[in-house]
């Protein structure tokens, strides 16, 4: 199947989401999250739980481009609660290390799991913003005396920011583990396809339907960087300090533009919507998302039929 032809609507856009992990999936539903993880002895094992977001507790939390904001962070969250779980499953030195504790056993003891996800989402976030914001911005000063024109200067840190982006993910996507990641990642869109277009979830039936997805979160970073180049033209080309202040300050902002600009995208058959979606599923087809085999396949559907509810109108895409 052709890019283009993701543009087509099926039947019932949905607002479940996923994340591929160690040999599984994340599955995000509008109650519930489900994570299935193949095991080394070829068993499938399936967590559920109960989702209580912010936007579930407090309606401020829902409200366009708040929400946007609100949903990166948790998502980033359980996404790392999950990838901690499935590699679980596939610690070589479980056995030697069961008795030693770790500095998180020593110093958090009860709450470790809490203090290793805010650790992670610290030093994620840390990464990002030297990678994807310190970085471009000093490599974009370095020719500040032949761009004079503060809109050309933010211009080309965008396009230094999504070159280093594309750099990393094709590197990224080389090393064997992360593939296998990949792969599955592939198996969560067919999946979502599958059951987007009313199909009963079978391996055969997952099997026929693309790798590549509109509303991936690949396509959403992408819409991070675009986005971020006209709302920071507006600030101009100040000094080193309060380039990188101002950027910190409307990442949140940036985000929540870009998640009300998804959100139209995803249930739009405009040539717009096309056009403004095709890097992003580009992006998905050179790094981020690989062809599954059936096993791979067998997990998601497992993990998609975990979320689901009897009400198909509660995971209606608005």
């Amino acid at each position: 199947m052709k890019i283009k032809d993701l543009n087509r609507v099926p039947k019932h856009i949905t607002t479940i989401g996923g994340q591929a992990l160690i040999e599984g999936i994340l599955m995000r539903g509008p109650k519930d999250l489900a994570i299935a993880v193949r095991k080394p002895d070829n068993e499938i094992i399936l967590k559920k739980e109960k989702l209580n977001t912010l936007g579930m507790r407090y309606k401020i939390f829902s409200l366009p481009f708040i929400r946007g904001i609100v949903g990166l962070i948790e998502s980033m969250a359980f996404g790392i609660r999950a990838l901690m779980y499935s590699a679980e499953f596939f610690d070589d030195d479980i056995e030697m290390e069961e008795n030693k504790e770790s500095f998180f056993d020593k110093v958090f003891k009860d709450k470790k799991e809490e203090a290793e996800i805010v650790f992670t989402l610290i030093f994620s976030f840390a990464f990002t913003i030297l990678l994807f914001i310190l970085l471009p911005s000093f490599i974009t000063n370095l020719f500040k005396q032949n761009i004079e024109t503060p809109f050309l200067l933010n211009l080309v840190e965008g396009f230094v920011r999504i070159a280093l982006f594309l750099i990393y993910v094709t590197v990224v996507s080389k090393m064997e583990d992360i593939g296998r990641v990949f792969e599955y990642h592939g198996a969560e869109h067919k999946t979502i396809h599958c059951y987007e277009n009313g199909e009963p979830l079978t391996v055969e039936n997952v099997k026929k339907y693309p790798i590549l997805h509109p509303r991936c979160g690949t396509s959403f970073l992408f819409m991070v960087m675009i986005v971020s180049i006209l709302v920071l033209s507006f600030f101009g080309w100040p000094n080193p300090l309060q380039r990188i202040l101002i950027r910190l300050l409307m990442l949140p902002i940036i985000a929540g533009i870009s998640y009300e600009i998804n959100r139209i995208i995803g249930k739009s058959n405009s040539s717009i919507a096309y056009y403004l979606s095709y890097p992003g599923l580009l992006i998905q087809k050179m790094a981020t998302v690989k062809e599954p085999d059936g096993s791979q396949i067998e997990v998601a559907i497992e993990a998609l039929k975990a979320v689901l509810t009897e009400n198909k109108e509660e995971d209606l895409w608005k």
